[in-house]
């Protein structure tokens, strides 16, 4: 199937630019977190399940603020919800300061939640405010290429996260045990502190792209009635009559929890499957995975003009699959690099998910938006099964939970996003049949 709608139109051309500068903004966030659990696990002596930690505070105040977002974005419009979203981030990443000085692990991860919940405010706003800027036939295209300077930010975030806050000075248990009192605390004070300057960066960019969205004239786009519903009247309840977005939410919670899971253990599995790598050396395995996310994430946008979304949803889901059957039951290099792969085969999922589920909600669009970033949760709940099946057995065996992600979101791709005459709010919403493929 070929897609020949162009992906936006004149007049949308500026706010889509800034609007895609947030999703380079909140690859800070979700990517720092990889480096922080190798991080803080040494700065406070963690174990593979405490240190996952980080994810579940992280995308717990995804969870918890999603609903709460998509109601501000219908009394309060796209534009001042992204200046809030963008504000709660900046309070977030300035918190670490105190965190750091005080070396509390509970008020590290206190500052992720809050950095998480300003972040989940600026996904339920940019996400759906994208696929409007332009024909509803381009929308999928276009959230891919705006998603597409996300893994660009997490390339780049990989970088100086191993640069400015790996010290790249490692013990072993041993060597930790043989430490005067005095000498192992200093190592901690030394290893909590490495997050002060970049988290003081991060929050007075944050503060700069808000001043920048406030000078600036963003449209404000309404949604389309549906059988006499506007947005300000759509109820939560209303959502659940549309089955393609349901799935759409179980098939986002899988995809974020292995997405996740499994960037949050590339330097833990390099380790265990190269015995000898250091983390700075293990980190550039990392650096590959996220490289392969960028690359497929602007090459899929292309794609789609020749391959329809669905159809490489599943071509990449099934790429997915092989690739963690070799990390299960191969050892060696094979299955790192295959770890490797997985980041490519990652690229267009989020964005094509999303899209798919959000396709003819109308009024809904909002609420249903806040469904899909609270189905981010699956990032704080895999990569907590993860950590513990690692300390039970090895982090090699808890690579299974990631592939039975993948198998729900290649069923998604292959028949859930499919679109059906349903029942929603008391009435029935006539939606047409799926594109020819």
């Amino acid at each position: 199937m070929s897609v020949s709608a162009p992906i936006t139109e004149r007049r949308y051309i500026v706010p889509l630019i800034l609007v895609t500068s947030l999703f380079f903004l909140w690859a800070i966030g979700v990517n720092l977190n990889d480096i922080l659990i190798q991080h803080l696990k040494k700065a406070f002596g963690l174990t593979d399940f405490q240190s996952s930690l980080i994810q579940s505070a992280f995308f717990g105040g995804y969870f918890l603020a999603a609903l709460p977002a998509g109601w501000l974005m219908q009394r309060l419009g796209y534009k001042r919800g992204i200046l809030i979203g963008l504000l709660v981030c900046a309070t977030g990443t300035i918190l670490f300061i105190p965190a750091a000085s005080i070396r509390v692990y509970g008020f590290f991860l206190f500052a992720l939640f809050v950095m998480a919940c300003g972040q989940s405010v600026l996904e339920v706003a940019a996400n759906p405010y994208v696929t409007t800027l332009g024909p509803a036939e381009s929308s999928e295209r276009r959230l891919n290429l705006a998603q597409s300077f996300n893994s660009a930010g997490a390339v780049l975030i990989a970088l100086v996260g191993s640069r400015f806050i790996l010290s790249g000075i490692e013990y072993t248990p041993a060597e930790l045990a043989a430490m005067s009192p005095a000498h192992l605390l200093g190592y901690r004070v030394s290893e909590a502190n490495m997050v002060k300057t970049p988290y003081l960066v991060i929050t007075c960019v944050f503060l700069f792209v808000a001043l920048l969205v406030l000078l600036t004239k963003l449209p404000e786009i309404h949604e389309t009635r549906v059988e006499g519903v506007q947005a300000s009247e759509a109820k939560l309840s209303g959502t659940l009559g549309f089955p393609h977005l349901i799935k759409g939410v179980i098939a986002q919670f899988f995809y974020v929890g292995a997405q996740v899971g499994v960037a949050s253990f590339v330097i833990r599995f390099t380790e265990f499957s190269l015995p000898g790598t250091r983390e700075k050396a293990a980190a550039h395995y990392l650096q590959a995975h996220l490289a392969g996310f960028m690359i497929g994430r602007f090459t899929g946008s292309a794609i789609m003009q020749k391959i329809a979304a669905p159809r490489l949803l599943s071509l990449f889901s099934g790429g997915s699959l092989l690739c963690l059957t070799i990390v299960l039951f191969a050892s060696g290099t094979a299955p790192v690099w295959a770890i490797v792969l997985v980041g490519l085969f990652h690229s267009i999922m989020f964005p094509t998910i999303f899209a798919l589920s959000l396709k003819n909600l109308g009024p809904y669009t909002k609420l249903g938006s806040s469904l899909l970033v609270m189905s981010i949760i699956g990032g704080g709940v895999v990569p907590l099964l993860m950590g513990r099946i690692s300390d039970a057995w090895n982090i090699q065996r808890a690579f299974v939970i990631p592939l039975l992600c993948h198998a729900y979101i290649f069923y998604f791709a292959m028949w859930g996003y499919r679109q059906a005459a349903v029942a929603n709010a008391g009435t029935t919403l006539a939606f047409p049949a799926p594109e020819a493929e």
